[in-house]
């Protein structure tokens, strides 16, 4: 017994009768129940922490009332701690996977999560609401503006905080920029289509859409002279002077370069 009581859970010789052999049996079956849960305890520990397998449990041991009782209780310790780690590792599969309509459930049946375990939900799920949000309102811009022709869309940032709010104030930053020179450019095109070349490309660009706007204005300038040369010639064939003419009429098909 004083083994017993420091840990070392041996079995007593049983032999004889009577009440000590009794004894003996009875507090061998004693130590066959707790050396049954001890091993059950370090089998689910070497699960969990060593393998990862969240879905070990406590076998039953021999015996009833406490015996059971204290089996069920620390299962039932190992579902509350369990289960929001399964869900939040299921949403963060379905995040991954490019679903953002999963959220951990804040219930444990019906029982409402608390403490750490509710905040670790709720911060997996605000993380997922913010990339939604995000993610939302930039696949919207990029219709309207790609697909639609719809220039000026903006995104909304109210909702979003931190990085996922830098993302998007840049995005809206670029969405102007471009609307800008694209439209700066359209209304000297169409100004051209139009008869007036007095128009040329203003909008501050870089890259490709520097070269288009250099283009545009060497388009437009050439046009400008040809035009120029082209009104100039036939007021010189009008003139009343028979002297010969000293300069010679554009070919359209050679001065413009087009």
């Amino acid at each position: 017994m004083t083994a017993a009581r420091d840990g070392d859970f041996t079995k007593v010789p049983e032999a004889g009768h009577g009440p000590v052999a009794e004894l003996g049996a009875v507090f061998n079956q004693i130590v066959v129940r707790s050396t049954h849960f001890n091993s059950e305890i370090q089998r689910v520990k070497r699960e969990l922490v060593r393998h990862g397998r969240l879905d070990e449990r406590v076998s039953a041991s021999p015996g009833q009332g406490s015996w059971t009782s204290r089996v069920d209780d620390v299962n039932q310790v190992l579902d509350a701690l369990v289960a929001p780690a399964a869900n939040a590792t299921r949403m963060l599969d379905a995040v991954a996977g490019g679903d953002l309509t999963q959220r951990v459930d804040l219930h444990d049946g019906s029982r409402q999560l608390r403490g750490d375990l509710r905040r670790l939900g709720r911060a997996v799920n605000k993380m997922v609401d913010q990339l939604s949000l995000f993610t939302g309102e930039v696949t919207r811009v990029a219709r309207e503006v790609g697909t639609e022709g719809r220039l000026g869309s903006r995104a909304k940032v109210r909702g979003l905080s931190g990085s996922w709010r830098d993302v998007t104030e840049a995005v809206n930053t670029m969405a102007p920029r471009l609307t800008a020179q694209v439209r700066d450019i359209a209304l000297v095109t169409t100004a051209v289509a139009r008869g007036d070349l007095t128009r040329t490309v203003t909008v501050e660009a870089t890259g490709e859409l520097l070269e288009l706007k250099l283009t545009v204005n060497t388009m437009v300038d050439q046009l400008s002279a040809f035009a120029d040369e082209v009104t100039r010639c036939p007021a010189t064939a009008r003139s009343p002077s028979h002297a010969a003419p000293t300069t010679t009429c554009p070919n359209p098909s050679t001065s413009t370069g087009f």
